[in-house]
Order: structure tokens, then sequence, then C-alpha cells
């Protein structure tokens, strides 16, 4: 790999949806960032957020990165939780994960609940649809999935400032984008999610994101908790056992936004690289 490669410019190779438009409006090692903070909680509860709805089914993108991240957390001490919704079913439990499902029913007084018994050290969204700033939930094509998506964004709007945030997203409808909300209207030309984090990560595949701060975690502690590339790609193909689905192709095939596994897998290989320079 070229030394001069950072984690940040791997997770946005090949970019096919303007997120590497965004990268000179956040600093520029964002993902290293967002570890560092990460590895400054106190060793306590840390949710973690995934799960977007397409097509009857959750996509592709978001749970193998958020396993991926948890499962690195564990390692280090935090206690991961996995919250989501039903499209996510029985996604987790199989990993030794404990999971909170929301319903889309549903408000703020289950998010405050849920900050008052657990009292997470710590909030993490990766490929979370948010409300736009037009207060809806849209996907990709602008099309509403509101009665599909539980509300589980106010739960960082509830924990902005006061619980520490991080959002991961590749396509500016998804938790944390609000940081960008102004320049994702005028340079992508979108409706944005509204939706604010303390540390935001941009990535061309939202499990690439998750991936890049797990290797920058192996990086800063020296401990071993960037797993192997058979690891990540088994969890993957259980998804799709699951039903889950690419969320741009919207079918039940092993890829991940449109690009072939061939492509995730360059990607994964160039981030263990990373990892040991």
């Amino acid at each position: 790999m070229d030394s001069k490669k950072t984690i940040e410019d791997i997770i946005l190779m090949d970019s096919h949806r303007g997120m590497d438009e965004l990268r000179p409006y956040l600093p520029e090692f964002y993902c290293e960032e967002a570890a560092k903070a990460i590895l400054s909680w106190r060793r306590g509860p840390v949710l973690l957020v995934t799960g977007f709805y397409v097509a009857g089914h959750a996509e592709t993108d978001g749970p193998t990165g958020t396993v991926v991240l948890a499962k690195a957390l564990k390692k280090l001490g935090f206690q991961p939780c996995i919250l989501t919704d039903e499209a996510c079913s029985h996604y987790f439990e199989p990993e030794g994960l404990d999971v909170i499902y929301m319903d889309v029913a549903e408000g703020d007084a289950f998010s405050e609940d849920l900050l008052k018994d657990l009292q997470p050290v710590g909030l993490i969204s990766i490929e979370r649809c948010g409300r736009n700033v037009k207060g809806d939930y849209a996907n990709m094509h602008g099309e509403s999935v509101r009665s599909h998506t539980a509300r589980i964004d106010g739960l960082f709007e509830l924990a902005y400032g006061r619980v520490p945030t991080i959002g991961v997203g590749d396509g500016g409808n998804e938790i944390g984008m609000g940081n960008l909300a102004d320049v994702i209207e005028e340079k992508l030309n979108l409706v944005p999610c509204r939706v604010k984090v303390d540390h935001l990560v941009i990535a061309s595949v939202s499990n690439w994101g998750a991936y890049g701060i797990t290797a920058y975690l192996e990086k800063l502690t020296e401990e071993k908790v960037f797993p192997g590339l058979d690891e990540v790609e088994g969890y993957l193909s259980r998804t799709i056992l699951l039903g889950s689905v690419d969320g741009v192709l919207r079918q039940n095939v092993c890829s991940v936004d449109g690009y072939p596994l061939a492509e995730s897998e360059r990607v994964y290989r160039l981030l263990q690289q990373a990892v040991t320079v």
C-alpha cells in the first residue's frame, strides 16, 4: 500500500455519491478523530444503531460494519449494545451481542428512558436513516420510508450535548449528516438529514467507515481488534440469508451499495495493510 494513503483515503475510494466532495469540510483525519474520541470514553455501555429499510428488508450496508465495530469495542472493555428495529431481527444475537428493538410507534419517551436506564458513555450510528430537513425519513431515491423507520434518530437529538455521539454515513440522509446539511444541499442537491453528531465519519460505503474506525482503534491501542476478511464476509453472507438486500440494486445479493464483493474485499485488504504501517 502507498504509505501516503490514509485510512480516510481508503474508505472514500471510488465514491459514487459525492462523499469525496464533502471531505474538505471535515478535519483531515476525521476518522482517526472519531476513534480517539471513543478511546477517551469511560469503559461503559455504548449504543450502536443501524438498519436502513429497503424494499421490505434491511440493506446490507450497516449491520456488518456495526458488528465489526461492536466486537472491537467489547475487546477494548466497553459494553456494546445494538439498537435497531424489526428489519434487523436476529441479525446480532447470534454474534453474542446485546440488542434492543425500537418499534416504529415509539417516540422520545422511549429514548429518554433508554438514556436514563442504560446511561451510555457514547452513541454510534452506522448507516441509519435520520429525519431530513423537511421532517421526513427518505431513502436514496427521495421516497419516504417513515412508516418502516423507528425514530432512533430522536435518541441522538436528545443526547446531543449530553452524551458523545458519532455518525457514519455515505449518502447524506443518515444520522450525523446534519453537520454538513447546508453543504450537502448545495453541493449534492439532496435533501439532507438534519441530525447532528459530535464526530461525522463519511465513506463511500458506511460499512467501510465502520471498518476505518476499527482499524484506527487497532493502530491506536495496538490491540488486535480488526478481524479477518473471512469473518467479515461470513457475517455479511448470513445477513443475506436473513433477507438483507443491496440498497442500490434492491436485490437479495451479496453486495453492498452496488459495489461488487471484490471491491469491498479490496478496500478491506488495504485497511488491513494500513493497520500494520
